[in-house]
C-alpha cells in the first residue's frame, strides 16, 4: 500500500503544472503545492477517495487566493510584467508533442492569461490543459456548471481576440532563432531586418532589478536600433545558449554561470513577431536550477 506522500509524490508534477499554469510564476507554484502537501499530509486520507481530485481542488483553489494579491503587485510592477520562464524539454510541464501543447505553455499565452479573471483563468486552464468536464470543474470551483459554461466561453473570447497561431516546426524555429543571435550579435542591420516582422514588439522585464527596456519597443526599425545599439553591446558581452522554454526555442544568456537573461520568440509567416527577455533576476532562478541539472 502507497504512503501518503508516495501518492502525493505520483500527482506533484501534475499540480506544479496546474499552479505554474494559474500563476505564471514557478516559485509561487512551487509554494503552493508545497502548501497542498501538507493539508494532504494532515487530512483523512480514508475519506479521500480521489487523490487527484481532490489535490486539484485545493491546489486551484489556493491558486485563486493568491491571484487576488498578485494582481495587486503587478500593478505595482515596475516595467512590463512577463511570467517566469521554464525548461519544458525535462518535462516539467508535462508532454508537449503538438504544436497545440507547446502554444498552451508559451510566455504568450500565459501573458494572454492575465486578462482573464482568477475564475475564468481557472475554467480555462482545466478545460484546455487537463481536459476537465464542465462538470468536474463545477465541482472543483464549487460552481454551477452553467456559470463554468459561460466563464469558459468569455474565457475563449478573451484569449482568442488577442492570439495569432505561431508557426513553425520546432527546427525552423530554432533556425531563426540561431541566426537571429548571429545577427544580432555581429550588428548585421540587412540580416535582421529579414528575420524581423514590420510589427514586432520586444518585451523586456528587469522588474527594476535589472537593466531592461522601460516600456515595450514597437516596430522592426525600433527593435533594429536597440539590438545594434546598447542591445548589441549587451549581446556581445555574454554566453549563449539554446534551450527549450516554455515549449518554444529560447535563448539563455550566460556571465561564467550565472543566467543573465531568457528570452523567448514567437513567429508567424517565418518571421519573428514578439521577443520576451526576462532579465529580472528574480525570476531566474527557478529556470537556473533546472539548467544546473539538465
Amino acid at each position: 500500500m502507497s504512503t501518503g506522500a508516495e501518492v502525493f509524490e505520483s500527482h506533484r508534477p501534475r499540480m506544479f503544472g496546474l499552479a505554474y499554469r494559474m500563476l505564471g510564476s514557478a516559485d509561487e507554484a512551487q509554494d503552493i503545492v508545497q502548501d497542498a502537501y501538507l493539508r494532504f499530509s494532515g487530512a483523512d486520507r480514508d475519506r479521500i477517495e480521489h487523490p487527484a481530485a481532490w489535490l486539484a481542488k485545493v491546489v486551484t483553489n489556493l491558486c485563486l487566493t493568491r491571484l487576488t494579491s498578485a494582481r495587486a503587485r503587478r500593478e505595482r510592477y515596475v516595467g512590463t510584467w512577463l511570467p517566469e520562464p521554464v525548461l519544458t524539454s525535462d518535462g516539467t510541464l508535462g508532454p508537449l508533442e503538438s504544436a497545440e501543447q507547446r502554444d498552451a505553455v508559451s510566455l504568450a499565452m500565459l501573458v494572454l492569461l492575465e486578462r482573464l479573471t482568477p475564475n475564468e483563468r481557472a475554467v480555462y486552464v482545466l478545460r484546455e490543459a487537463f481536459g476537465y468536464g464542465h462538470r468536474e470543474i463545477a465541482e472543483v470551483l464549487d460552481l454551477g456548471e452553467a456559470n463554468c459554461r459561460q466563464l469558459y466561453r468569455r474565457a475563449v473570447e478573451h484569449i482568442s481576440a488577442g492570439r495569432s497561431r505561431f508557426e513553425p516546426a520546432p527546427e525552423r524555429q530554432a533556425e531563426l532563432v540561431a541566426s537571429f543571435l548571429t545577427a544580432a550579435r555581429e550588428g548585421d542591420l540587412a540580416g535582421l531586418e529579414k528575420l524581423l516582422a514590420d510589427d514586432i514588439t520586444w518585451w523586456g522585464d528587469g522588474g527594476g532589478k535589472a537593466v531592461a527596456a522601460p516600456r515595450p519597443i514597437e516596430g522592426r526599425l525600433k527593435v533594429v536600433r536597440f539590438l545594434t545599439g546598447g542591445g548589441q553591446r549587451l549581446m556581445s558581452g555574454f554566453r549563449y545558449t539554446v534551450a527549450e522554454i516554455n515549449g518554444g526555442t529560447a535563448l539563455v544568456a550566460w556571465d561564467g554561470e550565472r543566467v543573465m537573461a531568457v528570452a523567448g520568440f514567437d513567429v508567424r509567416d517565418g518571421r519573428i513577431t514578439d521577443v520576451r527577455a526576462v532579465v529580472n533576476p528574480d525570476k531566474l532562478e527557478f529556470v537556473r536550477r533546472q539548467l544546473e541539472v539538465s
